[in-house]
């Protein structure tokens, strides 16, 4: 993505992070490491339908390369009248993403770990986004995030906004490449989409098996 502005149509846009959201993140979201900066990732401007399903606007960090997928991706769930809570960036729960996930903010952008662990989440590299999660936990073992999601584990009961195989919020991920956490045999993590970055050579493999298979 280049420094200008790019308008995917009017309230979806994607641009390198401006000065006023950097001094936000600074201290919150983000801090100097070796694995990302902030010229890597952008900010984003999407436009979603809440709970009351009124039209409202909401912004996210990610991954500079993601960019316009995400815009895309939102922009299906708008066009399709998915509802989401909220859309706010993590440095308004100063970079808690407990306190994030049980105001059921859907984000993406956090230089953290995963949660218990010494491992960099996908969140920390733009890479991940999170969709209404107090419906849709995270569960490892006995521990539930957030922990007034704990109604929601039960993934048999019928509610709204749950996500699972049949949902539209699945399908427009999936569609992109995008994996979800809701497939992970350890734990599961309902609210988590990811799209790891591709092994270029595994890439040429596969682009190489396709034509073959052609």
């Amino acid at each position: 993505m280049k420094n200008e502005v790019y308008v995917l149509r009017e309230g979806f846009t994607a641009e390198p992070v401006p000065e006023m959201i950097r001094e936000l993140m600074i201290g919150r979201t983000y801090r100097e490491n070796v694995n990302i900066s902030l010229d890597d990732l952008a900010y984003l401007k999407l436009r979603y339908c809440d709970f009351s399903h009124n039209v409202a606007d909401g912004e996210m960090i990610v991954h500079k390369s993601l960019a316009k997928e995400v815009l895309e991706i939102f922009e299906m769930l708008f066009d399709a009248e998915y509802e989401i809570e909220k859309i706010r960036l993590c440095d308004y729960y100063d970079g808690d993403d407990e306190k994030c996930m049980a105001d059921n903010n859907s984000s993406a952008f956090n230089y953290r770990n995963v949660a218990d662990t010494d491992t960099l989440s996908m969140h920390a590299l733009g890479r991940a986004i999170d969709i209404n999660p107090r419906y849709n936990p995270y569960i490892v073992g006995d521990k539930v995030s957030p922990a007034n999601g704990l109604q929601y584990c039960d993934r048999e009961l019928a509610f709204k906004h749950k996500i699972n195989h049949h949902d539209i919020c699945f399908k427009v991920f999936k569609n992109f490449g995008w994996l979800w956490g809701g497939d992970w045999e350890s734990s599961k993590d309902y609210q988590h989409f990811y799209k790891p970055k591709q092994n270029p050579v595994k890439s040429a493999v596969k682009k190489l098996k396709d034509l073959v298979s052609d």
